[in-house]
């Protein structure tokens, strides 16, 4: 007996060992974080590197995030997402409309003149995503943040005042809706990933480009053109990212490891990451400014003249709703309300 109780309690004490080094191993994971822009532009800088260094601090250094900008594992932009899907990266940020109708909810809010503010958009984008996209367009991902970026600029080599002033241009859009408005305006939309904006302007592809300020210094865009053209009230146009993990590395982690991830992101993460890309594009419009360059600001007035135009817009992407099952005047009724709603929260 007393031989058997040795063996048991030396097998216990084995299996405790055992145990022990396997929860040892599996409380430091390393996690590689993918993304298309410059280590040092906003995003990565300003958002993306501060949500990663908070899950760090909170896993206690059980977490370690590996970052890799501009593609270095691969691949191109619009590939991004299936890399978060296949496990090629464990996590992803990424344009939305890289992938154009793979996720056509999101798109209510790219829709033009939609956005007020970027706080306010991300609030809304976060609370329809869980209420409507969690598990059915994002169901093979676990998104940790959704995000819109602030108001969307055209920048031109020629100047633009009138909607006639887009006739004949080749303008780089970043998604089915703005390039559907452009084509309304009587522009060429041309697609490319926001990296390829420079190679594009300065060998004359494009004639102009619409984006956010915020990206423009990263990109030197105020060195490749000289009239920028932005709109009062409601934005131009936005557009609609995510931070997308490997649902199978999420699920993998201890419970721990998944709290240090969830306490950083959603609804408050979303807020924090659309309004800080929002807070950086005063900066880079003053560098345009202070580069000599030409800053056109519509009043409402003539921004009203726009609005009209892009009714067909709306209307056919109402219809291209349809085609997909999916109610898009609910979606937009939905999405109005709460940008409205949360706007005035919002505004400093």
């Amino acid at each position: 007996m007393t031989t058997r109780r040795k063996l048991l309690g030396a097998a216990g004490a084995a299996a405790i060992v055992a145990l022990s080094a396997t929860s040892a191993f599996a409380e430091n994971v390393t996690l590689k974080l993918h993304q298309f822009l410059p280590a040092q532009a906003n995003v990565p800088k300003l958002v993306l590197d501060v949500w990663a260094d908070n899950v760090e601090a909170a896993s206690g250094g059980e977490i370690t995030i590996d970052r890799f900008p501009s593609m270095q594992l691969g691949g191109k932009p619009p590939e991004l997402m299936d890399q978060a899907i296949d496990g090629v990266a464990d996590i992803v940020w990424t344009v939305v409309a890289y992938t154009p109708g793979r996720f056509p909810s999101t798109e209510v809010f790219e829709l033009p003149f939609m956005m007020t503010n970027a706080r306010a958009t991300s609030h809304a984008y976060w609370e329809m995503f869980d209420k409507h996209m969690k598990d059915t367009e994002f169901k093979d991902v676990k998104i940790l943040g959704t995000w819109v970026h602030g108001p969307g600029v055209i920048h031109t080599s020629d100047p633009v005042s009138t909607p006639a002033d887009m006739q004949g241009m080749k303008i780089r859009g970043g998604g089915r809706s703005v390039n559907s408005l452009l084509t309304q305006l009587g522009a060429t939309p041309v697609g490319m990933p926001v990296p390829a904006i420079p190679e594009g302007l300065s060998k004359g592809v494009i004639d102009g480009t619409t984006i956010p300020w915020e990206v423009t210094a990263a990109l030197k865009v105020p060195e490749l053109v000289e009239n920028h053209t932005e709109f009062t009230g409601k934005a131009l146009y936005t557009l609609t990212f995510v931070l997308a993990m490997n649902k199978e590395k999420y699920e993998s982690l201890s419970d721990a490891q998944k709290a240090a991830i969830d306490d950083n992101s959603g609804l408050e993460f979303s807020v924090f990451a659309g309004g800080t890309m929002a807070a950086s594009d005063d900066p880079s419009r003053e560098a345009a400014l202070d580069n000599g360059n030409n800053v056109i600001t519509l009043d409402e007035a003539q921004t009203a003249e726009w609005r009209k135009l892009a009714q067909p817009v709306y209307d056919t992407w109402l219809a291209d709703m349809t085609e997909k099952g999916i109610d898009g005047q609910a979606l937009l009724d939905e999405a109005s309300y709460l940008i409205e709603k949360y706007t005035p929260q919002y505004v400093e």
